[in-house]
Order: C-alpha cells, then structure tokens, then sequence
C-alpha cells in the first residue's frame, strides 16, 4: 500500500506539471528554458527529488539537478513517452526506494515534449526494509516453531508408538497384566485401550486355565490317591481278610469309576472348546431324548427314594446331534437327582412357546444361596464341597450343560424355586424342515 501510495503520488505530480506547460505553450523548443522556468516557479512542485522536462526531440529543456548529465539517464523511457504513452516505474534498492514517472506534454493531439518526475524516499525505503526484516523474522519464527512442533509430535508419535512395542513384546514374554497408558483420544490412544482389553482378557483366560488346571490336577489326584493308598493297604497287610480285600477292591473300582467320570467330562469339554464339531446338526426329537435319558436315570432316582415324573409335548425338534441332547438333559437331571432331599421330587417338562423349544427341569432339593448362584455354571464349582465329593460330583456338569447349550445357539438359565429347590431351563429354537 505504501509503494502504490508513493507511485500515485509522483505520477500525479508528473501530470500537473505536464498539463501546465501544455497550456502555456503549443510547442518547446531550445530557447525556451526561460519560459519552462518560469511556469515551473509558479507551480508548487513539493515532495519530489527533481524534475526533468524535455522538448518533442528529447532534448532537455529543464533540468536544475543536472539529472540529464549521468549516465544512467532513462532516455529509452523518454523516447517511449514522447510516443504519447504515461510510464511509472520504481524500485527498491541500497535502502531508498526509487519512483519515476514519465508523461507527455500534449497539444493539438501531439506529444510536444515529456516530463520526468523522480522521487528518493529513504524513508519509505527503512520502512520496507524494517517490514522485511520483520517479515524475515517472522518466516524465521514459524519455519523454527513447525520445524519444533513437527518434532514434538513425531516425538510423541514415537514414545507412543513404543511403549505399544513394549507392551506387545512384554505380552509376547507372558506378562498379562501389563497396562498402557495413552492419553488423549486419537487412534494411538484407542488402540492403547484395545491393547488393555486384550492384555485384561488373556489375563482373565490365563487365570481361568491356571485355575482349570489346578482343579483338574486335584480332581485327577483324589482318585489316584485313593486307589493308591487301598492298593498298598493291601500289598502291604499279608493277613488281611478276604472281605476286606472285597471291600478295599470294591472302593478301588468306585474310585476308578470317578476317575473315569471326570476323565470323560474334562474330554466333553475340551471338545467343546475346541469347538471341533464331531457330527453334522439333524432334526433331534427332544421329547424321544427325555423318554431316554429319564429311563436310564430312574433307577438311580428310585435307590435315593426321589419321584421322577415327566409331562412332555409333541413336536419339539431341535437342530443339533443326539449326543449333545443327551449330555444336557442327563447333567440337569442328574444333577437334580444328586442334590435333592431324602423323598424329594424331580420334575421334568418340555413344551414349544413361541417357535422355541423349552426344557424345564425342577427339584425340590437343598437349592442354592444367593451369593452361589451366579457361579454355578462355572468349572469346577460346588456350593457345598464336602457334599458335592459324597455325591460324586465334580464340578463340571453345569459347565458342560452350559458350553453344550451355547454351542447350539440356545440359553440355559438357573433360578431359585417358591418353596426350595432350583429350577433349570434350557431353549433352543423350533426347528421344523
């Protein structure tokens, strides 16, 4: 704005004096000096550095400076303005900036001579070269401020970025329970919460196979010690009697049977996680597999004194393999039978509500206290150990049921019944071809 300002300025100044001696004169020639001297005394002419003024063959007729005689005199620009052209040029340079303007002196349609107005503004000149340095600093500043605001956020980036690397590599070495912390709320920070999730989610698993492990091993190892210890007792005792040698065998075979039990139950459910499907799902009638299961389970409810009864309806298909049915209806009345009263009652139902197929089994036994009752899924859980291991329980029936329920896209619930005992319900979806 300063230079446009300063440029007008001087162009202005060139035209007031060229439209001046226009109309003092209808031609300049040498010998008119006097004359352009006069008009030029009476013209106030302020803020210029000189003026130069030529006749229509550039021929100087005004020059108090003595401009004309250096020998960077712009004759070639003087020449262009007696075409009849205006010219304005400046320039920056050792500090001062340089304005010219160039016109010609018009009369009768014809260029009669030119004026040349040149102004020196140091001034101006301190000023543009004050804005430069400022702007220098400026550019200075910003390009030091990125370069440091680009290494800070690469330095972040890659503080962040390690300690994920950490985290991974101390995962990798079994450190579970290593946490990250991230702040803030982009990518890198989400990906550090995920990061937790999972490190909280294998610690979780690692405690839950640590502690399936132990309970395995004890389970395993109560048997064995108990085979172990009647098997020395009689190596041990040459004068041990016949009927108790029968006993001690007959004890061996019952803890064998345990052993076998458990056995097969921790195989049900490594299979189940696995998730290795050993038979393709068919249409399964539930009620055909109620019939079945509670005619192999009635003897053992009859010696316990309990009444099995049953009331089952017609058309309740499912999709999934006989032997998965099998497991779940077994475990659920089975376990009813175990932990009921003396003289108790075991109730089986199955009936279709709304296209889903509902198992329904009840007990009027010892039932289960609130504070178990939201574990009773889990491996290896009992409510009353020492009666679960008189029972022979291990632990693992409720699991199996569960693992088998979800496995086949059902659910299995557990609730607490008026009046004592628990009431299991498993559902699947009506399946019809």
């Amino acid at each position: 704005m300063l230079q446009s300002s300063k440029e007008g300025f001087v162009q202005g100044q060139a035209l007031f004096i060229g439209s001046h001696l226009a109309e003092a004169s209808d031609a300049l020639a040498i010998g008119d000096e006097e004359r352009i001297l006069m008009v030029m005394s009476q013209l106030d002419v302020a803020g210029v550095t000189y003026v130069v003024i030529t006749n229509a063959d550039g021929v100087v007729l005004f020059d108090p400076a003595g401009r004309s005689l250096q020998s960077d005199f712009p004759t070639t620009l003087i020449r262009a303005t007696l075409g009849g052209n205006d010219v304005l040029y400046s320039r920056f340079s050792e500090g001062s900036f340089f304005s010219s303007a160039f016109t010609p002196i018009m009369s009768g349609g014809s260029a009669v001579g030119a004026v040349y107005v040149h102004d020196e503004d140091p001034e101006l000149g301190a000023v543009l070269i004050e804005m430069q340095d400022t702007l220098r600093n400026i550019s200075i500043g910003v390009a030091i401020f990125s370069v440091v605001t680009v290494a800070l956020i690469v330095w972040s980036l890659m503080r962040r970025v390690k300690l994920i690397v950490k985290g991974i590599i101390s995962v990798r070495e079994g450190q579970y329970g290593y946490h990250i912390n991230i702040s803030g709320s982009d990518e890198l920070a989400l990906l550090g919460d995920e990061f937790n999730s999972l490190t909280n989610r294998l610690r979780e698993t690692d405690e839950v196979r640590r502690r399936f492990v132990a309970d395995a091993s004890h389970e395993l190892k109560t048997p064995l010690a108990s085979i172990r210890l009647l098997s020395d007792s009689i190596l041990q005792n040459e004068d041990i009697e016949r009927e108790t040698v029968k006993e001690f065998i007959g004890d061996i075979g019952m803890e064998a049977e345990r052993l076998a039990r458990t056995t097969g139950k921790l195989m049900t459910l490594t299979r189940l996680d696995s998730q290795v499907e050993e038979e393709a799902y068919t249409r399964v009638d539930m009620r055909h597999a109620v019939v079945a299961t509670l005619r192999m389970l009635r003897p053992l409810a009859e010696t316990r004194g309990l009444t099995l009864t049953s009331e089952l309806g017609e058309g309740c298909f499912v999709l999934a393999t006989d032997d998965a049915v099998h497991q779940i209806i077994f475990n659920l009345v089975e376990n009813a039978i175990k932990y009921n009263k003396p003289d108790g009652s075991v109730a089986v139902r199955l009936r279709i509500d709304d296209n889903v197929v509902v198992l329904t089994v009840d007990d009027r036994g010892v039932g289960v206290p609130d504070e178990d009752l939201p574990h009773i899924f889990d491996r290896f859980y009992r409510v009353d150990k020492a009666r679960s291991r008189e029972a022979g329980g291990s632990g693992l029936g409720l699991s199996i049921v569960q693992d088998t329920v979800h496995e086949l896209n059902g659910n299995v619930t557990a609730s607490k019944r008026v009046g004592g005992g628990m009431r299991f319900q498993v559902r699947f979806a009506l399946y019809s071809e």
